[in-house]
């Protein structure tokens, strides 16, 4: 009887740790998506679907990048990378319906996008590869001007590093 107890008291508590480790896993994957809708709805809100795409279609090719942190909050809290990361301002969105929209397409594009990638040969990215992008209506930066553009999307153009 002694040994069922024990046996029943490991089978539990293996499986508490087990749901420890799922949650703490659950909680990285939230924390990740919130990074990428951030992302997106500072650097793209204002832009068309395919624009906001695009910028996370970016955040993602980084984070597959050697050059690049390989976590989506570690490309987008890079120092100095997004511009909205370091200007002074606040990183709570304020516009419901955008947010909305930003946080539905970090979770399609965070549980999709890499696997997808690897199993398309790059189909799904609509900017074929690049690792930045500027604004147009800016005269081209100066890390930019001997780059390829990729895409054009909404107002943005994407560049091949």
């Amino acid at each position: 009887m002694c040994m069922t107890r024990r046996f029943i008291m490991i089978l539990l508590s293996s499986s508490f740790f087990m749901s420890l480790a799922e949650a703490s896993a659950q909680a990285k994957t939230e924390k990740e998506i919130n990074c990428l809708a951030l992302n997106i709805y500072y650097e793209a809100r204002g832009e068309p679907l395919n624009g906001q795409f695009a910028v996370a279609a970016v955040t993602m090719n980084r984070v597959k990048s050697y050059k690049y942190p390989n976590t989506v909050c570690g490309v987008v809290w890079q120092r100095r990378q997004f511009s909205w990361t370091h200007d002074g301002k606040s990183d709570r969105p304020t516009e419901k319906r955008a947010w909305h929209k930003a946080q539905s397409l970090a979770k399609l594009v965070y549980s999709k996008y890499l696997s997808f990638q690897a199993k398309n040969n790059g189909a799904w990215d609509i900017t074929l590869g690049a690792l930045h992008y500027y604004s147009s209506s800016i005269d081209t930066p100066y890390w930019a001007k001997e780059k390829d553009v990729s895409a054009r999307i909404g107002r943005h153009k994407f560049v091949l590093m």
